[in-house]
């Protein structure tokens, strides 16, 4: 359940097989194991100092029960130890069932992410687009559903999220009737001679009288990959978000490139956000390079640099960013 943006895009075919480490399979049930784990020593926008972080520690357990060559019914548990950096309590990730089918795509409830968490551009590791959609919307909550259908070269995705839940976990739903927000999010797209584009869409309104949230989100981004290894990518996002009757209009664009050089993958991008009511703009930019150890363990190095200007704007204390890391999963 970590959200990344201007990351590179991860999109599942509905009815792949399952990635991770088989631990059990047995008459049409399978078991995997998956996880991941990211350190790195870095600085940020608040300090020039660096610092370790861990960035993520998570494992899960994806269980399916085949019903036959076209239907499986599954569920998954996330164990995550990285809620925030250097968190030291392991909390419950995503949990969810879900029914996959070979030819219809895959329909999952319960606490995972929508299609938002998927979006993005370039392959930055720690440094890329801040968030243009509101941090405080619902894409990785509980009350959720999700479809996913993917046929090599068209693909959707549908998220819904609603929260009737109390605060603090309490599941009283009856006495928060009144509380409650509704999130929709999705996209659609299309590979063809090389291009893969998508058309990204999303809705959020909270009904507190304390806070009301009203945010929406139109989204273009178009990849190309039809040069043998370079990856060329543009997104486009305009952000319509008014939250306690602060309007935090935004429109942002971005471009992003990677080049791979046998175990060696260079890349590099630019981001710029204009704010109407603030009349602020922020530019991003960052170059990194990561080297493949073995397919599933990587060390990188990025620098980068993020700048504010417009009237009465608060530049960040430290605008020149680098982190070095090693990431692994399974």
């Amino acid at each position: 359940m970590k959200k990344t943006l201007l990351a590179l895009a991860v999109l599942a075919a509905a009815g792949s097989a399952q990635a991770g480490i088989e631990i059990y399979n047995n008459e049409g049930v399978t078991v995997n194991l998956k996880g991941d784990i990211e350190i790195t020593y870095q600085n940020s926008t608040s300090s020039a100092s660096m610092s370790q972080q861990i960035e993520d520690a998570d494992f899960g357990f994806d269980v399916r029960y085949a019903m036959n060559d076209q239907v499986s019914i599954g569920a998954y548990w996330e164990f995550n130890g990285s809620e925030s950096n250097n968190a030291e309590w392991t909390k419950n990730g995503d949990n969810y069932v879900a029914l996959y089918t070979a030819d219809f795509g895959s329909i999952k409830f319960g606490r995972l992410c929508t299609a938002i968490d998927d979006i993005g551009i370039g392959n930055d590791y720690q440094f890329g687009i801040n968030s243009f959609f509101d941090k405080d919307t619902f894409e990785c909550q509980d009350e959720a559903v999700r479809y996913d259908y993917d046929n090599g070269m068209f693909y959707a995705t549908l998220g819904y999220v609603q929260n009737k839940l109390a605060a603090g976990g309490t599941t009283d739903n009856a006495a928060n009737q009144g509380a409650d927000a509704d999130y929709i999010d999705g996209y659609v797209g299309a590979r063809f001679a090389g291009f893969d584009a998508k058309v990204i869409l999303a809705d959020y309104d909270s009904d507190d009288s304390a806070a009301p949230v009203s945010s929406s989100l139109l989204g273009l981004e178009v990849a190309y990959g039809g040069v043998e290894n370079l990856n060329l990518s543009v997104g486009y996002y305009s952000a319509d978000l008014e939250k306690a009757s602060v309007n935090k209009d935004n429109d942002t664009w971005a471009l992003a490139a990677d080049y791979t050089i046998g175990k060696v993958v260079v890349g590099a991008g630019y981001s710029q956000s204009e704010y109407d009511a603030t009349d602020e703009e922020q530019t991003n930019s960052f170059v990194n390079v990561g080297y493949k150890i073995l397919p599933a363990v990587k060390v990188y190095g990025e620098v980068a640099k993020r700048e504010k200007s417009g009237t009465g704007v608060t530049s960040f204390n430290n605008e020149n960013l680098a982190a070095v890391g090693v990431t692994a999963s399974f």
